[in-house]
């Protein structure tokens, strides 16, 4: 074969060429690697090929997910149903409009079949800690209870039963002791071995991995790959995870079926345990499975990431809908808290979703009372306006913990989780804790009961005729003279639930921290209103509750309005309203982040929070050339095609292998060329690193050869299409053309190296780019390329850099 054939046929073009203005025919795929393209990507994908978008292969691990793609493929697909005549077509596309809806209502009613079964679980089996229902041991307490005359009620010595059914493990006190303990250790080890099951190494990604050295402000050099990082699926609440897939990165097998019934178990016996903890936010992980589990049998979502995603903003309104029995505050904690993109149609679809759930919710009824309200209370004194200065104190202290509690997270979290024992042994973690948490609450009668049954017990109006005698709390405060003894609880069980809140949020168990700062604050307010006798201090607890979580959570509107769920008190949203606004600004001085954006930290996720990092780069005038790549780092990520379109083979290998080098995962190549009107390389297109990946390991060998290479076959036999040939210069006749042009984009966004580094950060965060190529002012060539984790390192190396400052 003459030397020039050979070169041809070692030379692959990857993008269409263009000859007199028109696009010539591209050389087509056999049938074989037609068919194995066929199944990697769906039908729109392969129909997108042929356009200027490219054809995307289903992302992979940490990548981010291509929101202007997906929403072309939504499109691509809407106009080929429409496109088709026919009964069935038309069936076709009416299942599709309805399909969104469909989707939620079987979301909604399974999440509530969930959190039923678990609510019921967790209300027995953390009952067993202290005794058993003679009846039916499947029972717990209060539903023992429910049907026979109580002999009083509402925290009790431990040497005292609620009735005669519910039988105590033993009247002595250090017997009593010993099996609360025991059990909770039992407990708390059954959930984390449970938990580890679900055990999974992903590519590491977080800031501080990124592959750039923060030893100056303009990360400029590389350093050595991470190589991964270990992840706990079912541990935690899962909400800093759902923010960070909703904000458009994959976590690959975070929201499957085994995530899905290990979260569920693991929650039982955690909250069981009465370490301070809850499951409303597990309960948001859970519907976040459910919705991607019923989003997967329904062709609209399981192929399109941005729809998706739609659907996942949907369900996990389900999951606080049914944890509290808020269906309006778990759309707005949808809303508020967890989605970056949440278009008026998804608004709709939550609101849709999160009513499934607690009409079906209601119809179950786990609590046995027949209603949603978990906590109804009903003041018969109403506040003045005098008042408002104890709300703000509440507002203030709330703050203050708040603010107080992210911080010695985090600084918990890096230090006593740094150390080998602890990080290699998680059970050991729970263990501590769960000793530490039975040890301090089980001798306060307020505090050793589960969660929701302290702000139950808190919340209660002691005015009311059939509290007085059989509740222990209002017992106490009718008791003549100051209760010291009572007193101290409030004020042991204030600063236990600090602490132990503390240490155990970030433990390897399912568990949320809703509850706890809820608690928390019932505890502080019920002792700020021992001090004010001219209305009742449930009223000071309620509202101590709302601004210890808001310090904690940052909620605001959604927060106020899960309150009113809460406790069906519409009389009281105002001093809520206060008692929120102050607790949010007092802890943002504290620590501008809240509980959840400091475990993205903690935890490596990639995020990026538009309003934040704008507000950060505000602060340091920088334009988007800080944020170009090394020269080293552009030189191995830019192929120059030549002239003759076609590229060597054993190029892209080398290129690939850099790639992967890098740890990145959604990096990829840029293709420049130069034109006879130009004197430097122009931007021609960019193809992804999964979709090259693919195309030289999956497509190539799919040709076969008698003379493997290294890498499985001759290189000589192979033509990879980059932007294509001349339509004079046909390839050899001999030669297998393999062609990667379905797979690049043509038309990448750009923007100016000079522009501010605020336009960049908006257009990754509104229109959701994977990447972003920078060109010179005036010449318009191309210098780099900025793919979002590069963007979310630089600026959390900022606001790293403005904390030391």
């Amino acid at each position: 074969m003459p030397a020039d054939d050979s070169e041809a046929i070692e030379r692959m073009p990857l993008l269409y060429p263009s000859a007199g203005g028109k696009r010539s025919t591209p050389v087509q795929h056999d049938e074989e690697v037609a068919s194995l393209v066929g199944s990697h990507g769906s039908k729109e994908e392969q129909t997108m090929s042929k356009s200027t978008v490219g054809e995307r292969l289903p992302y992979n691990e940490y990548t981010n997910i291509d929101w202007l793609h997906d929403l072309v493929k939504e499109s691509y697909r809407f106009r080929t149903i429409q496109s088709r005549a026919g009964f069935r077509y038309r069936f076709i596309s009416l299942f599709e409009a309805c399909s969104g809806w469909i989707a939620v209502v079987i979301i909604g009613t399974l999440t509530a079949s969930i959190a039923f079964v678990v609510d019921v679980a967790v209300s027995t089996v953390s009952d067993w800690k202290l005794g058993r229902c003679s009846r039916n041991p499947f029972l717990g307490k209060e539903a023992c209870c429910a049907y026979t005359t109580p002999l009083l009620s509402n925290t009790l010595p431990i040497t005292e039963s609620e009735c005669d059914d519910f039988q105590l493990w033993t009247m002595n006190y250090t017997g009593s002791f010993a099996i609360y303990v025991g059990m909770a250790l039992v407990f708390g080890v059954i959930s984390s071995s449970a938990t580890l099951l679900t055990k999974s190494t992903l590519p590491s990604s977080s800031p501080s991995s990124l592959s750039e050295d923060r030893t100056t402000e303009q990360p400029n050099t590389l350093r050595p790959a991470a190589i991964g990082k270990t992840m706990y699926m079912a541990s935690g609440s899962g909400i800093p995870e759902i923010k960070t897939i909703l904000s458009g990165f994959v976590i690959p097998g975070f929201l499957s079926l085994k995530v899905l019934v290990v979260k569920a178990f693991g929650a039982i016996f955690a909250v069981s345990t009465g370490m301070c903890l809850g499951k409303e936010g597990p309960f948001v992980h859970i519907s976040a499975c459910v919705g991607h589990l019923v989003g997967s049998l329904f062709p609209r979502y399981r192929g399109n990431g941005r729809k998706m995603r739609e659907l996942l903003s949907s369900a996990v309104a389900s999951g606080l809908s049914v944890a509290f029995g808020a269906p309006i505050g778990g759309v707005l904690f949808s809303y508020e808290e967890i989605s970056t993109y949440f278009p008026r149609k998804v608004l709709w679809r939550a609101f849709l979703c999160s009513l499934s759930a607690a009409v079906v919710l209601k119809a179950l009824n786990p609590t046995g009372t027949g209603k949603l309200v978990l906590f109804a209370t009903n003041y018969g004194t109403d506040y003045e306006p005098v008042h408002y200065l104890v709300f703000i104190l509440l507002g203030i202290s709330g703050g203050i913990f708040g603010g107080l509690f992210c911080r010695l997270n985090f600084l918990w979290s890096r230090w006593f989780r740094s150390f080998p024992i602890i990080k290699q042994n998680p059970v050991l973690e729970v263990f501590m804790v769960v000793l530490a948490t039975a040890l301090l609450q089980f001798p306060n009668p307020l505090t050793r009961e589960p969660g929701d049954i302290i702000i139950k017990n808190l919340l209660v109006d002691c005015q009311q005729e059939a509290e007085k005698s059989s509740s222990w709390v209002c017992r106490n405060e009718h008791a003549k003279g100051v209760q010291w003894e009572y007193t101290g609880w409030l004020i042991h069980g204030t600063v236990a639930k600090l602490i132990l809140t503390i240490i155990t949020f970030g433990i390897k168990v399912p568990s949320g921290v809703i509850i706890p700062a809820l608690d928390a604050g019932a505890l502080f307010g019920r002792l700020v209103g021992q001090s004010i006798t001219s209305i009742s201090p449930g009223i000071f607890a309620m509202v101590g509750a709302a601004a210890f979580l808001a310090g904690v959570s940052r909620m605001t509107i959604s927060l106020a309005v899960i309150m009113f769920e809460l406790t069906g008190q519409l009389e009281y949203v105002v001093p809520h309203m206060v008692a929120i606004l102050v607790a949010k600004w007092v802890a943002d001085s504290i620590s501008s982040e809240s509980v959840y954006d400091l475990a993205q930290t903690v935890l490596g996720h990639p995020f990026l929070d538009s309003e934040t990092a704008i507000s950060i780069v505000r602060q340091k005038r920088r334009l988007v050339e800080v944020l170009v790549p090394p020269e080293q780092t552009m030189r191995e990520i830019t192929v120059h095609v030549p002239r003759t379109n076609k590229v060597p083979y054993a190029l892209l290998k080398e290129k690939l292998e850099l790639l992967k080098g890098r740890g990145l995962m959604d990096a990829g190549l840029v293709l420049v060329q130069v034109h006879a009107h130009s004197s430097f390389p122009l931007l021609q297109g960019y193809i992804s690193q999964p979709e090259l990946d693919f195309g030289l390991t999956k497509l190539i060998p799919h040709h076969g050869s008698s003379s493997p290479s290294p890498y499985g076959h001759s290189a000589t036999e192979f033509q990879i299409r980059l932007l294509g040939h001349p339509a004079d210069s046909p390839p050899s006749p001999d030669a297998l053309e393999v062609d990667f042009s379905p797979f690049v984009d043509r038309t990448p966004l750009s923007i100016c190296a000079t522009a501010p580094l605020e336009y960049a950060v908006e257009l990754f965060g509104k229109l959701g780019l994977r990447y972003l190529c920078v060109t010179e002012e005036g010449s318009g060539r191309l210098v780099g390329v900025i793919i979002k984790k590069r963007l979310v390192g630089y600026v959390e190396h900022l606001k790293e850099v403005g904390e030391e400052d």
